[in-house]
């Protein structure tokens, strides 16, 4: 079983169960959507000390979990699982990391994206995701998740997809290249 040096950031006790079936490593668990100053301030020491993974779980909560640790913990890694991952195998559970496959969990983590805070050059413009038929159109929205799980970025709206991007630092032959796939696919 793989070590994972950085500490993993996940929701709650389930989430780690579940990682210990992937990977070797140690986690923070969050409790919950409403992360404490306290949790703050351990991932903050941890990032200075070993580096931190976040990895929630893709649904609503988990992209806000993700966003305060981000503004809090500039240069924190980012690990995201595919929503089709996350689906649970009895009826009324909600989607997450602690129904994820081992394999997903070790594909999600081999993927790992480290935000660029400083303020880069726009690598692809609006024109070029409304080209790519990931803004507008009837198949805009399944367009944007398959292409989330090409680039290994998650699943975003039409209104985040532009800062996603570029928040990775995506290149434009990366997309392009996601974009041709997604076409043949159709």
């Amino acid at each position: 079983m793989k070590k994972i040096k950085e500490v993993i950031v996940v929701e709650g006790k389930d989430d780690t169960k579940r990682l210990a079936m992937a990977v070797n490593a140690d986690t923070i668990e969050t409790n919950g959507s409403a992360i404490s100053t306290q949790t703050l301030a351990q991932i903050k020491r941890l990032q200075a000390s070993r580096g931190v993974i976040v990895f929630t779980d893709p649904d609503y909560s988990g992209e806000r979990i993700r966003k305060t640790i981000s503004k809090a913990v500039p240069g924190v890694q980012h690990a995201f699982l595919p929503r089709d991952a996350g689906v649970p195998t009895k009826a009324g559970g909600s989607l997450g990391v602690e129904h994820a496959s081992p394999a997903a969990i070790q594909a999600a983590l081999a993927n790992l994206y480290t935000e660029n805070p400083t303020t880069a050059p726009v690598l692809i413009s609006r024109t070029d995701l409304i080209q790519a038929g990931l803004l507008a159109g009837p198949a805009a929205r399944q367009r944007r998740e398959q292409l989330g799980e090409l680039l290994k970025i998650g699943y975003v709206n039409g209104k985040q997809l532009p800062k996603r991007l570029q928040l990775f630092q995506i290149q434009p032959a990366d997309f392009w290249q996601a974009v041709d796939q997604l076409t043949t696919e159709e």
